[in-house]
């Protein structure tokens, strides 16, 4: 238990050291999530009600969007550390201001959403029947007070992050999970469909509640105040508002795309959204972890104008995206049936909607590095203060992969030749709902054309000149031994056929297990032999313990 305390209330003032524990945790969560859609899955199935359930989220969803950005870490950590380096009494008002204004907007909002839900739900979800309405709307409107209590809680990540406490951030992923999961496993079968939506309102008074114990201590439990200092409202809006937007229309782009699936054969909501879930394990272990953990850094580098600084911290998690994004998505596209048999083939998901979400999945996984990249670059943008400049790149790119999807899904319909070339690629033929595989793919092709363009804004607006060699040189040993783990997987999936009963899961987890592994170790020697840097930091890291100071601090400057 001590043990435990220490560690709840550890410092971690290392990217590294920080970026591994929020991985750590973060891996957890995914795990839980894993298992999370696997009840679902089995469960309910890939049918009307996941689609239902699924399709609640989106407003709820949007509304967190909309009004946790008031108290998004990213945005508030630079107002809040100034304030703490005045005075702490300066910065508990500036957090009891803040959690006043954004209370009432979001109580405020969700009275009128619930009254206004039965007209949003028809018009956003125009394929689904009465009853899916009916239910939708019941869901959804349940769902509303998730929003407030995530954005209390998101309120509680900036005071826990600027103070380094990222073991206890790191865990409210896990318990938001886990109040999802007992919302599947006990209030499903006690109340029906609307159960599920207890259950994440469950999983969020949860993500809220492990953060407490740091707020009291620290001593700032926000309260109302009713003599708001108006001034630092504004100016935490006017640095709010175009990330606000710039998050919206992420959330805008995956409603429209839920919205397209809606009008699609019955279960198409329910595999994209599978599909994405498990799309977002390496992308939430990779992107995430390296961003979130890279953030208060960058922020105390740029406020200290220290260039090289900000700079190394910014290109040194982007090679460890490189890295390690390209040998997953390798992986996951040869192993794709197996993974999704094993997390989701069970109960009353079908042997066809199995195939489908594989086959989205595959098309969803090869943007995983574009996002991971992304997410890093809009941080570092956050952190020097420019929010405005996200916005309009998110923009252009989200409306361009809007007309992708559009376009994509009625070439698709309607030309049997390109509808043949990505069944036959995919294995996929004759299914019906394969229509689902061009979301997936413009979502993809949307997230390169975001990370070209931030890419190119990047080297221009923070004079960035030297190291590219460095990144090239990261890019091509990753591709080297991705290519070399796809093609040793493929190999061993073949070799192994015979060897496991693939009509159970158990045999189905050896078979992609054993294939995974044989090209994992081909991948690692590989990369030993060619002298890798990454894999090098990667390995003293495992060999030493996170808490050695003097261990973490070499990694740290490998970085």
């Amino acid at each position: 238990m001590e043990r435990f305390k220490k560690i709840f209330n550890k410092e971690f003032s290392k990217i590294g050291e920080a970026a591994v524990v929020l991985a750590f945790f973060t891996l957890l969560s995914q795990f839980l999530g894993i298992f999370r859609d696997r009840f679902l899955a089995g469960n309910i199935g890939a049918g009307e009600k996941l689609d239902m359930y699924y399709a609640a989220f989106r407003v709820p969803d949007l509304l967190l969007t909309l009004g946790a950005s008031l108290v998004s870490v990213s945005i508030l950590m630079p107002f809040f550390v100034k304030q703490i380096n005045i005075s702490k009494e300066r910065s508990k008002k500036f957090i009891y201001d803040i959690f006043t204004v954004f209370f009432s907007f979001m109580v405020i909002a969700s009275i009128i959403l619930f009254i206004l839900m039965p007209l949003l739900v028809s018009k956003i979800f125009p394929g689904f029947s009465e009853n899916s309405i009916i239910n939708t709307i019941q869901l959804s409107r349940v769902m509303l007070l998730s929003p407030i209590l995530l954005g209390i809680s998101n309120l509680f990540a900036t005071i826990t992050q600027t103070f380094k406490r990222f073991f206890v951030y790191a865990l409210t992923p896990v318990f938001y999970n886990i109040g999802i999961i007992l919302g599947i496993l006990l209030l499903y079968p006690l109340f029906g469909v609307i159960g599920l939506a207890y259950g994440v309102v469950f999983g969020a008074l949860l993500h809220l509640l492990i953060q407490l114990p740091v707020i009291l201590k620290k001593g700032f439990l926000p309260k109302l105040s009713f003599n708001i200092k108006w001034s630092d409202i504004k100016e935490v809006v006017k640095h709010s508002l175009p990330r606000t937007i710039t998050l919206s229309l992420s959330k805008i782009v995956f409603l429209i795309f839920v919205s397209i699936a809606s009008t699609l054969l019955v279960g198409t909501i329910s595999v994209f959204n599978l599909s994405y879930n498990l799309q977002s394990v390496p992308l939430a272990i990779i992107g995430v972890s390296y961003s979130v953990a890279a953030f208060p850094i960058l922020v105390d580098y740029f406020n200290s104008n220290n260039h090289e600084k900000f700079m190394s911290h910014v290109i040194g998690p982007i090679k460890q995206i490189v890295f390690w994004s390209l040998p997953v998505i390798s992986l996951f596209i040869v192993l794709r049936a197996q993974i999704v048999r094993v997390i989701l083939g069970t109960g009353n998901f079908s042997w066809s909607d199995t195939r489908l979400t594989a086959a989205s999945l595959a098309l969803f996984i090869v943007s995983v590095i574009a996002q991971s990249i992304v997410f890093l670059l809009i941080r570092a943008y956050y952190a020097s203060g420019n929010t405005w400049k996200p916005f309009w790149i998110t923009l252009f790119s989200s409306i361009c992969t809007v007309i992708f999807a559009f376009i994509l899904v009625n070439v698709f319909d309607n030309n049997l030749y390109v509808k043949d070339f990505f069944e036959s690629l995919l294995r996929i033929k004759g299914v019906r709902g394969s229509s689902v595989m061009m979301l997936s793919f413009a979502y993809s092709i949307g997230m390169f054309l975001n990370l070209f363009i931030f890419w190119k804004s990047f080297k221009k607006d923070f004079f960035y000149k030297n190291g590219v060699y460095e990144i090239k040189k990261s890019l091509f040993h990753s591709i080297y031994a991705s290519l070399i783990m796809g093609v040793i997987a493929y190999s061993m999936l073949n070799i192994t056929d015979m060897l496991f009963n693939k009509n159970r899961t158990i045999g189905v987890l050896g078979h992609g297990l054993l294939s995974g592994l044989v090209a994992i170790i081909f991948g690692v020697v590989f990369l030993l032999i060619i002298d890798n840097k990454e894999i090098s930091v990667f390995i003293k890291l495992i060999k030493n313990r996170l808490w050695n100071k003097k261990v973490v601090s070499n990694i740290q400057g490998d970085l």
